[in-house]
């Protein structure tokens, strides 16, 4: 996945996500999510991340989750795999008022 044309990257952690193809499809298609709003939730969060511990979305190195805000305003939540210092985006979507209240009370 590529930032839009014409969108100056100003986010230094951009190129540290890394998204596969069939993940990227998901974020366009699924739940408009773009890399660049990805990249502007991980400088909007400070490094507060949760981890994932159900069965069904067992990983290893284990699956971390946060939410934050885009520049436009819209909450996401992005979950992914951190490994070798970079992050291996797993999803990311609108949160909703759960996945919210959970951070939020868990940070």
């Amino acid at each position: 996945m590529t930032l839009e044309e014409g969108v100056i990257d100003e986010y230094p952690i951009t190129k540290k996500l890394v998204i596969s193809e069939k993940i990227a499809e998901k974020l366009r298609v699924k739940h408009k999510v773009s890399k660049a709003e990805i990249a502007q939730c991980f400088q909007d969060n400070d490094n507060a991340f949760l981890t994932d511990d159900r069965e069904e979305h067992a990983s290893v190195p284990q699956t971390k989750w946060f939410v934050a805000e885009t520049d436009k305003g819209r909450i996401l939540k992005v979950c992914f795999v951190p490994y070798n210092g970079l992050f291996y985006i797993r999803t990311a979507y609108e949160a909703n008022e759960t996945e919210i209240k959970i951070f939020e009370d868990n940070i």
